[in-house]
């Protein structure tokens, strides 16, 4: 099988994205061709479709030009597997999130706020845009809610009242980063939202309303 057959792994991916990122700040992409070849690596079964996102770019090592460490030439032995450590007992461990609505953005300005409906659970699917969930005026239907992302180079604001809870912990980030600036629970008020996914590039923040901690000195 030829390398361009090969199928790609996140970690190529991911590479893809870096280069394309330093082609734009090279100038040699716009932010909307940059989009539109990002959407084509992430999509990428094999290099040679990841490729196309590469070929046209000077300087750029094409990733079927990766040649992988050779496998080492001495025979398998078997090894009894190690000890597996005991898992800490947790105090609350949220479910796995359901379906829910589909919040998406491509170099745009998304918010959610004022008395919106919010679903037990929400999707955010964005690239190179600016999304604020506004929870403090919010409609709720449920206590918990579950929030997806996969997100590529945007900014990601969700706004709690200063009673609610946040968890950030299983968001990962590949060169961005997940800041939490209020309590992360477990669910003890009337919100909790619980945060999972990928941000790349880009970041996602919980926080209370602007003023929040001055009221706080002199309330």
């Amino acid at each position: 099988m030829e390398a361009r057959d090969l199928r790609v792994s996140d970690a190529e991916r991911e590479h893809v994205g870096e280069l394309l990122q330093r082609a734009v700040g090279q100038g040699m992409l716009s932010l909307g061709e940059f989009t539109e070849r990002m959407d084509t690596a992430l999509a990428a079964k094999t290099r040679a479709e990841l490729n196309v996102v590469l070929v046209d770019l000077p300087g750029i090592q094409l990733i079927s030009d990766f040649t992988p460490p050779p496998y080492p030439d001495q025979p398998y032995v078997s090894r009894p597997a190690p000890p597996v450590p005991p898992v800490p007992p947790v105090a609350h461990r949220s479910p796995a999130p359901p379906p829910g609505e589909v919040i998406r953005g491509r170099m745009s300005s998304v918010s959610r706020t004022g008395s919106w409906n919010v679903p037990p659970a929400l999707e955010v699917n964005t690239r190179l845009s600016t999304v604020t969930l506004d929870f403090t005026r919010a409609v709720m239907t449920t206590q918990v809610v579950h929030v997806t992302i996969d997100d590529y180079a945007s900014t990601i604001s969700l706004i709690v009242p200063e009673e609610a809870t946040v968890d950030l912990n299983g968001v990962e980030t590949v060169g961005g980063s997940a800041t939490n600036k209020v309590r992360t629970g477990p669910p003890i008020g009337p919100l909790h939202v619980v945060v999972r996914g990928k941000v790349r590039f880009g970041n996602v923040t919980a926080k209370h309303p602007f003023g929040t901690s001055i009221r706080r000195m002199f309330g």
